[in-house]
């Protein structure tokens, strides 16, 4: 062969590999526009959670408090909204640091170094990250049940901001980071598919020991106060459980059969929860209300979130029952016990998320354990995925409970947390806002 033909050949051997090497990569960054349409819609659903939350929320308190409690979710919105792209993504899913105790990634602050990043999932690194943000958003607004009707609104604004940079984003880099410990704990991990231990123990067991902290309302619970809307809460209710799907759906950061089971799961959960505390209440009072169907609902939902990606509609109903009746039994507790948890964020997030987190493992798919059993080499047990189960939440409440009583003295003692008596007799409306819910104002 000549020398020109063999450089011929040599040029189209090259020519060949570039183009092979820039199709691969080409395919490396190629959007699924499916999933990142369904990413999107799901984003937006779990945003809606947080006016929905708002809704929830501002029915149960009295006529004077309503604007107060629903911004405390919307303040939600403005405040971790701001704190999320400038530092929370980098600190809940940037590389391990301080020993994998935190995350952080230089390219991740303000988002700076995602603008053409496509993740291995075929989406967009901003709808991951925008996502996630949502979730870090209405996991503080949670915590505001607890101490309804009686928090100073720049205390609340504070002690939120801290928490969810020193709570909230350290529990998401462990369970969710893919070199977090819990994540990576057994066999497969601690199985948190949508945050009931980053999202609802975490702000369930916050809520409780702030209750705790700030001492009972004026007059609790001597004089009964009444919710001011049913039907407000009845509505957020409703936001809630189709915000749910996205919340749910879309941690599968997919468009495919585990998205649709996730959904299934989801519904299956949330009608079993209500239907059970229907069922409760007419056998404990003869009737049934619509704040227990409400309540139920939400337990229902609780429950599924850390369980929706492994088990199957019969688990689910399982799990949405159980839910209801330890949240119900939570909040019979707390009445005998007096301590005011306003919204009994506790008896349904904490709780609920409690006992998800932990009889999941009584209703995986087997496929789910087979597979778990093939990543060690051998045999994995549902009494060995109860313990990494046991160990997340464990971890998750002596770690919440206790940075969050710091949190909450640093702010009582620095800025204030709880209203004075008199601003407390006015409402929240008048004393934090100078407005009415309603044009009107009830002094009870």
């Amino acid at each position: 062969m000549s020398t020109k033909n063999i450089t011929t050949v040599l040029f189209l051997l090259a020519a060949s590999l570039f183009q092979q090497d820039t199709a691969h990569a080409a395919a490396a960054v190629v959007t699924d526009t499916g999933t990142t349409a369904w990413m999107l819609t799901s984003t937006a659903l779990v945003l809606l959670m947080v006016p929905g939350l708002a809704m929830f929320y501002g029915g149960l308190v009295r006529t004077k408090n309503v604007i107060g409690t629903m911004m405390h979710s919307f303040s939600s919105m403005v405040i971790i909204g701001v704190l999320w792209p400038l530092v929370g993504y980098a600190l809940s899913f940037g590389h391990g640091i301080l020993g994998g105790f935190i995350g952080w990634d230089s390219r991740y602050f303000m988002l700076q170094g995602i603008d053409d990043a496509i993740m291995p999932t075929h989406i967009p690194e901003y709808v991951f990250a925008m996502f996630q943000g949502k979730f870090a958003i209405i996991t503080p607004a949670l915590i505001a049940g607890a101490f309804a009707e009686r928090v100073n609104f720049k205390g609340y604004s504070v002690f939120i901001a801290l928490w969810s940079i020193f709570v909230y984003t350290p529990i998401c880099h462990w369970v969710w980071a893919s070199d977090g410990f819990l994540f990576n704990l057994g066999a497969a991990g601690a199985i948190d598919f949508a945050g009931g231990t980053v999202v609802h123990i975490s702000s369930g067991v916050t809520a409780l020991v702030a209750a705790l902290y700030l001492g009972k309302r004026r007059a609790y619970p001597n004089n009964v106060m009444h919710p001011n809307n049913l039907v407000m809460t009845l509505t957020g209710a409703g936001l809630l459980w189709v915000g749910w799907f996205g919340f749910n759906a879309g941690s599968a950061i997919a468009s495919d059969l585990a998205t649709a089971r996730a959904l299934t799961v989801t519904q299956v959960a949330a009608a079993a929860g209500a239907f059970t505390w229907m069922i409760i209440e007419i056998f404990q009072h003869g009737k049934a209300t619509s704040l227990g169907v409400a309540s139920g609902i939400l337990a229902g939902l609780v429950a599924i979130t850390p369980a929706a990606g492994v088990v199957q509609p019969s688990g689910a109903f399982a799990l949405g029952a159980l839910a209801a009746m330890f949240c119900y039994t939570a909040i019979l507790i707390k009445n005998k016990l007096g301590y005011d948890d306003s919204l009994d964020a506790f008896g349904v997030h904490g709780v609920g998320g409690i006992v998800g987190a932990l009889a999941l493992v009584f209703f995986i798919r087997p496929a789910w354990m087979a597979d778990a059993a093939a990543k060690v080499g051998g045999s994995w047990t549902v009494w060995q995925q109860l313990g990494v189960q046991a160990t997340a939440v464990g971890v998750t409440i002596v770690y919440a409970g206790l940075i969050s009583f710091i949190l909450l003295f640093l702010v009582e003692k620095t800025i204030g947390l709880r209203i004075s008596e008199n601003d407390e007799m006015s409402g929240l409306d008048h004393s934090m806002h100078g407005e009415h819910g309603y044009g009107l104002i009830n002094l009870n």
